[in-house]
């Protein structure tokens, strides 16, 4: 049996919101089961609808970084994407910082939302590929360091590790590849995650991309 997905869809522009409600609704597995347009509806939303993943406005009523905060500090398996007309780094960055999985830029063609969504619920990462070459040319880390500093000195086990997070690939997935537990996979990934200084696997992504990771390839 086919496990349908439930999506919730939070933006103050109906417009909007109803163009990404019949978007992700033509996908067989995906169901939007609710929306809203302020930071209280996406924390009601959580709360009484369970949904396996909430798209979000960052610039919505009550503000959607905060939103982003408050779910994935309240509920920590939450899935977040924020989905914003805004595209300077600060703002992609304080979304991550916040515990967004994903960041999307709202002018992307269905497609690229679609694969967001999926590579999310899946247990990966997603920031538009536009926005991720922008982030690795700023010379400031992603978590707080040099993206040489750190990358670091890598084993060959980590440096796998990093690279198939940095694919969008779930603890799953990177299990079947190399063979291993997801137990074992999740235990690892943690203290590689504090090694690079990275605060999420959605840092971790993008910190795989960067010239410094690519050189050890």
């Amino acid at each position: 049996m086919t496990k349908i997905y439930k999506i919730a869809v939070i933006d103050d522009h109906p417009l909007m919101r109803r163009g990404i409600a019949e978007t992700l609704s033509e996908v067989l597995d995906f169901e939007v089961i609710a929306s809203g347009g302020s930071a209280d509806d996406a924390l009601r939303s959580v709360e009484n609808d369970q949904p396996d993943l909430i798209l979000l406005d960052a610039m919505m009523p009550g503000g959607g970084i905060d939103a982003t905060r408050q779910i994935t500090s309240r509920w920590s398996e939450a899935k977040v994407i924020v989905l914003s007309i805004r595209e300077d780094l600060e703002t992609v960055k304080a979304a991550l910082k916040a515990g967004a999985r994903g960041y999307v830029s709202k002018g992307v063609i269905a497609g690229e939302l679609i694969d967001a969504v999926r590579k999310v619920l899946n247990g990966g990462s997603y920031v538009s590929p536009e926005l991720a070459a922008r982030l690795l040319t700023v010379p400031e880390s992603i978590g707080g360091q040099s993206l040489d500093a750190a990358a670091g000195p890598l084993s060959e086990r980590e440096h796998d590790l990093l690279r198939l997070v940095g694919q969008g690939l779930s603890n799953l997935e990177i299990a079947t590849r190399l063979g291993l537990a997801e137990n074992t996979v999740k235990h690892q990934l943690t203290p590689l995650f504090r090694k690079l200084g990275v605060r999420n696997r959605t840092e971790a992504a993008l910190l795989a991309g960067s010239r410094a990771l690519t050189a050890l390839a």
